[in-house]
């Protein structure tokens, strides 16, 4: 293929497409949200039954979560020994199983005492019925002033 029938084929392609490009969202000035406080709600049961679980499942991972630990180690080092490879492959299997286990470990954590953080943040306030935490705007700038400050 030659240069000038690639351009003319790139050319082809720009003209089949529109001029513009149109975003799927709701115009800057609210235009269709019936309530100008936000459309994202949550109650206090919500809010305990997200933190309830996953402080359950930071519970049993914790529990339950190393329990081949032991004798994967036991075994990686007798494969070693005896000079196979798979007791290396199976000794970073296990590392990296361990790593994992403690990001989810860390996100349950946070993600439960977040919770319970925003249940008693908000104990006393007229929210401990129905809240309206925020509007996709508000969301929105506040993603974008977090990677400003990067």
């Amino acid at each position: 293929m030659a240069w000038d029938e690639w351009e003319q084929l790139k050319r082809e392609a720009a003209d089949r497409q529109p001029a513009t490009m149109r975003l799927n969202q709701v115009p800057a000035d609210g235009g269709g949200s019936p309530s100008p406080q936000g459309d994202l709600k949550v109650n206090q049961q919500d809010l305990a039954a997200v933190g309830d679980s996953a402080f359950k499942l930071f519970d049993r991972l914790g529990k339950d979560g190393r329990d081949a630990w032991s004798a994967s180690q036991s075994a990686a080092r007798d494969l070693k020994t005896q000079g196979f490879a798979l007791g290396g492959a199976l000794d970073h299997v296990q590392e990296r199983w361990e790593k994992q286990l403690k990001t989810l470990l860390d996100a349950c954590s946070h993600i439960s005492n977040h919770m319970d953080y925003t249940k008693n943040a908000h104990a006393g306030d007229e929210y401990h019925i129905a809240t309206t935490v925020s509007s996709i705007a508000t969301l929105e700038a506040g993603f974008s002033e977090g990677t400003r400050r990067r």
